[in-house]
């Protein structure tokens, strides 16, 4: 019992007011990322309110990525949202490493394979090429963050196959022993519920939401050399860019 007492007379909603003080704790460090917090039934009996009332506020606070709901376990204090720059073209390795995070990759399968059309498209290829698919699962600190579906060739691309793609960068070996140095990449992204495969594979609930990514990358002379299809973790990773208004 923290003693508080929601004013009930205030103008605020008192959903809104749980929500902030929850914030508040969260924000202070008095609830840490993986800390169980109280139940709706707690909370109720505690700040003298509804269970309809703390439904609302950690609701949104789980909409906000605050916290996760878990069914059947409780709500959970959320780990930190990692922000990626859209402005600078990085592999994830890099950019894990930048903000402190140890990066790690599992490969989930590696082959050559006839390209598809969607692929051959992208890579500007004819779809009889044999290229090279990387399917690995991306973590950060350990936890996974991403599952990411790489496609891609260029003259020597079948040597991949017996290369060590979980214990250091793709694109950093792509440069220092293929002589190939990303320059520049096209990307889109867009809002989608995970597929059965991603919830067992990102360990996220039913029907989560995942952030999917869809990059093609040219190389130093200005062509393709890969196609990637990735999906991130709705409740831990937020796209950013920089805006700047045009001149007048």
């Amino acid at each position: 019992m923290d003693g508080i007492v929601l004013d009930k007379s205030s103008p605020l909603p008192l959903y809104f007011q749980l929500k902030e003080l929850l914030r508040e704790k969260i924000a202070a460090g008095e609830w840490t990322p993986g800390d169980m917090v109280p139940s709706e039934r707690e909370l109720s009996e505690q700040y003298h309110i509804s269970r309809m009332t703390a439904r609302q506020a950690l609701r949104e606070l789980a909409i906000e990525g605050l916290l996760r709901r878990e069914p059947g376990r409780g709500t959970f204090v959320a780990e930190p949202k990692i922000e990626h720059g859209l402005t600078r073209l990085t592999g994830f390795t890099e950019d894990m490493k930048a903000r402190g995070l140890k990066p790690g990759a599992k490969v989930v399968r590696l082959a050559l394979i006839k390209s598809s059309l969607r692929a051959a498209q992208a890579l500007q290829i004819s779809p009889d090429k044999n290229i090279v698919l990387v399917e690995r699962l991306r973590l950060a600190g350990g936890r996974p963050i991403a599952l990411e579906t790489s496609y891609l060739y260029f003259n020597g691309v079948e040597d991949l196959l017996n290369e060590d793609l979980e214990n250091q960068s793709l694109y950093q070996l792509l440069s220092e022993k293929y002589h190939i140095t990303p320059a520049r990449a096209l990307q889109k992204i867009g809002a989608d519920l995970c597929s059965r495969r991603e919830q067992d594979l990102l360990q996220i609930p039913e029907g989560a939401p995942v952030l999917r990514n869809k990059r093609i990358t040219y190389e130093q002379w200005g062509r393709p050399f890969e196609y990637t299809e990735s999906a991130y973790r709705g409740d831990r990773y937020v796209f950013q860019v920089e805006l700047n208004a045009m001149d007048q």
